[in-house]
């Protein structure tokens, strides 16, 4: 596999070959380094206050081993797995591959050259700041972590460690400019460069239907969509009630084309005004809604796994600076035309899960972990989903 060269912090990305275990790399007498006194002393105090990166149950090898400290060379390699399996920690966490199995968002960290860390770091003599490189950018994680330091109780801990470890599952490199999905918050944020710009409240799928977590990308708006209606909500009823009562069928905008059912944009159309061009395999958008009162709601599990958007042409607007302006976006939208605009430049999205995340002046907010999630034993088999209002 081929992986994309990027430049992290001085830190580059390597193919997929450069992802062979850390045992194997240091036994490499070309990749073999030598270590000092101090750093050896160093990387045992990171080894041992791993804890307060919620980081406790990870394994590290153990690297003061009798005879070790005799022979050089021996330390040496025995220091270099030990860092090694430190700095995957950092980077994805030590959970089991079940955790993740309904977490779609990708993660190139794994192939980062954690040997060249190591090198750069021997060589800088400082293995504490690019060990600090490999935390998440984003403010939650910092916070979080500093919460968990000194947090006593135990469930809030629990929490806090669950969340800091989904932050480990997020790229590490997430876009100069991106938005983030909270389902458990019911929040969407669009990020830049690390701060937060604006935050809009949305409302996501219901217990039996969840809104799954994945990542897409963001090229663009439709104002004035059509609503592809999914075959399971077609049998829910708006099949019945176009084959009985056409006429109010076409009241609310249902029509059957080529064997699709559709629905015309309008005031009631289930999209409300606007859908972001977001591909994805589950057919999950974020979209406007005609149903403005459910935001007031301090639980929003209403849709069958879409994520809307309160107040979404505001969220429009934003996206769209410098390629449309506000008073375009409201011209098309008094057309009722359906009109597609593109972004100046794409942005991703990730439709991530975190029950607790930073608040005001250094505060946690804690959420309902209204998908049972919190224990990291994700259900193997979660319900199919339709997008739907």
């Amino acid at each position: 596999m081929k992986i994309c060269i990027a430049l992290l912090s001085g830190f580059l990305f390597a193919s997929a070959a450069l992802a062979q275990s850390a045992d194997q790399r240091a036994d490499d007498p070309q990749n073999h380094l030598i270590w000092t006194e101090s750093q050896i002393i160093q990387l045992q105090q990171l080894v041992d206050t791993r804890a307060s990166e919620a980081l406790a149950h990870c394994n590290i090898s153990d690297f003061s081993q009798p005879n070790s400290a005799s022979d050089p060379y021996r330390r040496s390699r025995l220091a270099s797995v030990a860092a090694n399996e430190l700095m995957q920690a950092y980077l994805e966490g030590c959970s089991p591959a079940s955790a993740r199995a309904k977490w779609h968002i990708g993660s190139d960290d794994r192939y980062i050259d954690t040997q060249q860390l190591l090198m750069k770091a021997l060589l800088h003599d400082d293995l504490a700041g690019y060990f600090d490189a490999l935390r998440p950018r984003n403010p939650h994680y910092k916070a979080l972590r500093a919460a968990y330091s000194t947090e006593s109780d135990e469930e809030k801990r629990a929490t806090l460690a669950v969340n800091l470890e989904r932050w480990r599952w997020m790229r590490l490199v997430m876009g100069e400019k991106y938005l983030l999905v909270n389902a458990a918050s019911f929040e969407v944020t669009l990020w830049e460069n690390d701060r937060a710009i604006n935050s809009w409240p949305v409302i996501v799928g219901k217990t039996t239907s969840p809104t799954p977590v994945f990542e897409a990308t963001v090229s663009g708006v439709i104002l004035n969509p059509w609503w592809e209606i999914p075959t399971s909500i077609v049998a829910e009823g708006i099949g019945s009630l176009v084959r009985n009562n056409p006429a109010a069928a076409r009241r609310k905008g249902y029509v059957v084309q080529n064997g699709r059912y559709r629905q015309r944009p309008g005031p009631g159309n289930a999209l409300g005004q606007m859908k972001l061009v977001m591909p994805n395999p589950y057919s999950i958008y974020l979209h406007d809604t005609p149903n403005k009162e459910r935001f007031s709601e301090a639980v929003r599990t209403f849709s069958h796994g879409c994520i809307r958007v309160g107040n979404a042409i505001d969220l429009d607007k934003t996206l769209l600076e410098g390629s449309a302006t506000p008073a375009q976006v409201d011209a098309i939208l008094a057309s009722r035309k359906t009109t597609k605009l593109s972004l100046l430049k794409p942005i991703p999205v990730y439709i991530a899960y975190f029950t607790a995340e930073a608040g005001e002046g250094g505060s946690i907010r804690y959420f309902p972990d209204i998908y049972k999630r919190d224990s990291l034993k994700l259900a193997q088999n979660e319900p199919r989903l339709d997008c739907a209002a």
